[in-house]
């Protein structure tokens, strides 16, 4: 079939009439009104065969005269990828050969660079390209109708842009267009002398409404009106950049992204989040407080994969909503102040009542309170014995962590992941580790009060610098003596591909640098590790490889990793002594308390990292599990392959393996879902239920003209080529460049240590990034939004890491040609 009416088309033929097409048909169906026409299939354009003489019959029993010739790719108006002006659209096309023309040209337009690159962008490999015919109209008014607000992601806002005649200066943006805003259940009103009426408006409204019903999401709608004051509707296609909607409660909510403050922005799987859900159950019950077995963390919210905590109560909280905004500080500026302005949101207005039990509240506070003062006094008073203790404590943890004995059953390792895994990390104060941590933390944060006006910020932050015990500082550190030990194979670890490599390495096929005893340390860490559907290194050690040859090209000794992490040290130690003279003479009784906090970080606030270092072997172990019950079920063909696993939870996983339930269709739908949300270049730190994004609320303040304003992460100043990366894995960067990233894990640290400066789009002071860059003596720059997109690779730039700015420079050779 080649040409096929547009009124014979529907939503399942989008492979034999692409995307366009099969919406138009689909459109009509359901009764719309929508210009006549027909469509020449991928038949044609995948044998490169014109059918001349029949596309010409049907153009003349759709009446001749002029028409619209539109490109219908079949990777065209999908649900994540809407190709939005990647292809060509020829209006006003009068005559046969002019009609054969404009279609040859469309079929051409598939191919041009521009649609190419979005193609690659979006993650498909192919497509194929439809051609509609369709008969013009003359509008005397025409735009595009988006029925939920495409900016804010607000879906109760319908925007509507429109212009006088045809609505391609719209799509096109060579005019500005007369813009209204219609409330969900406002009347629509014109705004002054527009093109508009409000029966037109509400019309629009109606329309708007049928076809978001009629094909279950938010729709980009092309219309146009003609002279007799009909409305004609040329397009609908899904609003592809929407962030998901939260779940429908009835109630105005409010969450808060949590993910960004563990440096992970990546989607979570769903085993993940469930398996996250109950280990954290585990503690709850440990202390005494009442679980629900179903969702232990009822608050935590998975919204495009991503983790979200309802904040809502907590915000209509007469008490608690007074200090929301000191205790949103680590979340960084924008988010801050987004939860901020939703205070004098009526619907968040203060109301009655706890937003948590007051009985578990008790309970918790006796079962930690007395262990909790016992362990800070011990640790303020004998540090070093404190972190000893730790550290035997993670030892521990990780031996109790023991797997069901072989030969195991598939049940008996899914009642293992769920009911003893996480039995041993799990315990109320993780068997005493959370007391020197906490004592590690204040003792860091504190001294910033006590020498106030005393002390500056980008001061302290060097006594921060080379902060011993860190143990994701002592992995990149170990990993830079195995790039020592690869030195006399330079040549094969810089020059080959780093998959090819690990292929080489599970081989045996490697020179032995010391991979094997780095594995067995930390070989269940990874990019986004809190996850138990990510890889670990030891299953896929390329992005390690990769790391390496960056190492490798360090060619300057005070370029060296460890001498650098050296001599951050010595500054922190000195800047110590600085500070506790001017202190003493200036606050006598605050200089001797901050100086002795500043000796205790030394010894303590590296510990920061180690509870999630602790909880990592369990995680490790439990994937391992869910991996071969994932083996069973794929050989029972209830799952495709043995990964497909994680794209369950702990209740489905034991629905397949007792019950033999079949998940594969619902795994498909996840792991699309999934793949598309990895592609997602923002996420929203703060959202309501309505789909609204509040941080794009905020007016916008005053730009200075190539500066990019963030919030400080780590003191000094650098300038360097910008190295925009992200994903890890694989990643290159040169000595001296400045790593750009959407936000950063411990899985991403290894890059730190031969970069200039680091620059991220969320993140907090407190997290993985900015912690290991101050202790690098590194500056860091966070929470600039959009890095990743205004900064290029290669771009000449300079951050202050005190002043929270990046500054794009004017290249010398541009400033001499311009």
């Amino acid at each position: 079939m080649k040409i096929i009416h547009l009124s014979e088309i529907d939503s399942s033929m989008i492979d034999l009439v692409g995307g366009k097409a099969a919406g138009l048909g689909e459109m009509i169906k359901a009764g719309e009104r929508v210009p006549d026409g027909f469509c020449l299939t991928v038949e044609s354009f995948k044998s490169r065969n014109l059918p001349e003489s029949e596309l010409i019959a049907a153009y003349e029993r759709l009446g001749g005269g002029r028409v619209a010739v539109r490109s219908s790719a079949t990777a065209e108006d999908l649900p994540d990828a809407s190709f939005a002006g990647q292809q060509d659209t020829y209006l006003n096309v009068e005559g046969a050969d002019p009609l054969i023309d404009a279609v040859r040209r469309c079929w051409d337009s598939l191919h041009t660079e521009r649609a190419v690159a979005y193609r690659a962008t979006v993650g498909i490999d192919d497509a194929a390209m439809a051609v509609v015919v369709q008969r013009m109209i003359d509008p005397v008014v025409a735009g595009v109708l988006f029925t939920a607000n495409p900016i804010t992601g607000c879906r109760t806002e319908m925007i509507v842009d429109a212009a006088p005649g045809l609505g391609t200066a719209i799509v096109d943006g060579t005019v500005v267009p007369d813009h209204y805003v219609l409330g969900n259940q406002a009347p629509a009103l014109p705004d002054g002398d527009g093109c508009l009426g409000k029966e037109q408006l509400e019309e629009l409204r109606h329309a708007g409404r049928r076809l978001q019903e009629h094909f279950g999401s938010p729709q980009d709608i092309e219309w146009a009106i003609d002279a007799a004051g009909t409305l004609w509707l040329l397009q609908s296609r899904p609003i592809t950049t929407l962030f998901p909607a939260p779940p429908d409660t009835g109630d105005t909510r409010l969450y808060l992204e949590f993910g960004h403050l563990q440096g992970m922005l990546r989607p979570a799987t769903p085993m993940g989040v469930s398996l996250l859900k109950t280990g954290s159950g585990m503690w709850l019950k440990a202390v005494g407080a009442t679980v629900d077995p179903h969702d232990p963390l009822p608050r935590l919210i998975p919204i495009g994969g991503r983790l979200y905590f309802d904040l809502t109560d907590f915000v209509r909280n007469k008490s608690m909503r007074k200090r929301l905004g000191t205790s949103l500080e680590v979340y960084g500026p924008r988010v801050q102040g987004a939860v901020e302005r939703m205070l004098d949101d009526p619907r968040f207005a203060p109301q009655r009542g706890l937003p948590f039990r007051l009985g578990s509240a008790v309970k918790i506070t006796v079962r930690l309170a007395p262990g909790a003062i016992v362990g800070i006094v011990r640790s303020l008073v004998r540090p070093d014995t404190a972190r000893a203790a730790a550290y035997r404590a993670v030892d521990e943890m990780r031996r109790r962590t023991t797997p069901p004995a072989e030969p195991a059953t598939p049940a008996e390792r899914l009642r293992w992941v769920i009911e003893d895994s996480h039995k041993a990390v799990m315990s109320p104060d993780m068997m005493g580790l959370v007391w020197p941590l906490t004592v590690g933390m204040i003792a860091g944060l504190v001294p910033s009060g006590l020498l106030e006006g005393v002390a500056a910020d980008d001061e302290l932050d060097i006594v921060l610098g080379g902060m011993p015990y860190n143990v994701t500082t002592e992995m990149d550190l170990a990993l830079w003596s195995i790039a020592v030990n690869a030195r006399e194979h330079r040549d094969l670890f810089l020059n080959t591909p780093p998959e090819e490599l690990a292929t080489k390495y599970r081989a045996g096929d490697l020179p032995d640098i010391g991979m094997a005893g780095f594995l067995d340390r930390y070989g269940m860490r990874a990019a986004a590790e809190i996850d138990v559907g990510m890889p670990r290194w030891e299953e896929d050690p390329a992005p390690l490889f990769a790391t390496i040859a960056n190492y490798l090209r360090v060619d300057h000794p005070e370029q060296a990793p460890d001498r650098r992490f050296e001599q951050a040290a010595q500054k922190a130690e000195k800047m110590i002594d600085t500070l506790s003279r001017r202190a003493r003479r200036r606050r006598p009784l605050r200089g001797r308390l901050a100086t002795f906090l500043m000796r205790r970080s030394r010894k303590l606030t590296g510990l920061r990292e180690i509870a999630k270092f602790a909880w990592l072997p369990a995680l490790q172990a439990a994937r391992r599990q869910l991996l071969l019950t994932g083996d069973d079920l794929a050989s029972r063909g209830l799952l495709e392959r043995a990964g497909d696993i994680m794209f369950l939870d702990l209740f489905e996983a034991r629905a397949a393996v007792h019950d033999g339930a079949d998940h594969r269709d619902l795994i498909a739908a996840r792991r699309a879902e999934y793949e598309r949300e990895l592609r997602r270049p923002a996420v929203p730190g703060a959202l309501l239920s309505d789909g609204t994004d509040v941080e794009a609320l905020a007016p916008q303040g005053p730009v200075e003209e190539g500066v990019l304003t963030g919030m400080a992460g780590a003191a000094g100043r650098a300038t360097g080529r910008a190295r925009v990366i992200r994903d890890p894995a694989g990643a290159h960067i040169e000595p001296g460049e400045i790593l750009v990233a959407p936000t950063t894990d411990p899985g991403w640290t290894p890059l730190f240590m031969t970069t200039a400066g680091l620059v991220t789009e969320t993140g907090s002071p407190v997290a993985h990034g900015p912690t290991v860059a101050r202790e690098y003596g590194i500056p860091a720059v966070i929470c600039v939004r959009n890095a990743t997109h205004e900064i290029k690779t290669g771009q000449l730039i300079t951050i202050d890491g005190t002043a929270g700015t990046v500054r794009v420079e004017e290249e010398i050779d541009d400033a001499i040609s311009g």
